[in-house]
């Protein structure tokens, strides 16, 4: 259901990594906030009440959707999953893009796998630049008080969501 498609544009990246560069202060969602890129991000991390786990001590990997990637999502996807109803599936979603530990670009090779909190395991592919499942890493290692940040440029979804 994804339009696999859908690239970030150079600007897109370079205005993310520039608006959150140096933020090793803050946490996880504190820099997505400050980007300004991930609002539909935060607002589903907020609708599906993970704002404190996401805040927490961690160390967390999240592979973080632009709001660009969130709108290539067939229409009203957002809108419905944002429901109180959908709050089960959206963790389950949103949880698919974070992995225990603090995992630096450094540190990935070619068709590993890292078991996301959501229970199942993401793919990495290291082919054609940095992908995860289907989505490229548009900006990687940005580093927060509790984890790392890695942009991609389109929502993932586990098994029986897409």
């Amino acid at each position: 259901m994804l339009r696999k498609t859908l690239l970030a544009t150079v600007a897109t990246a370079a205005f993310a990594t520039a608006a959150i560069a140096g933020s090793a202060k803050k946490d996880i969602v504190d820099t997505a906030v400050s980007a300004g890129t991930f609002e539909t991000l935060v607002a589903a991390v907020q609708a599906a009440d993970l704002v404190d786990t996401l805040k927490g001590d961690g160390p967390f990997t999240v592979f973080a959707p632009t709001d660009e990637a969130f709108a290539a999502l067939p229409e009203g996807t957002v809108e419905e999953l944002l429901k109180p109803e959908n709050k089960e599936q959206l963790a389950a979603i949103l949880t698919y893009h974070v992995v225990p530990g603090k995992v630096m670009s450094t540190d990935l090779s070619d068709d590993m796998e890292a078991t996301t909190v959501q229970g199942e395991a993401i793919t990495i592919d290291l082919d054609n630049g940095v992908m995860v499942e289907e989505a490229t890493v548009v900006s990687a290692d940005i580093e927060t008080s509790n984890g790392v940040i890695h942009v991609i440029d389109q929502v993932i979804l586990p098994e029986g969501n897409s």
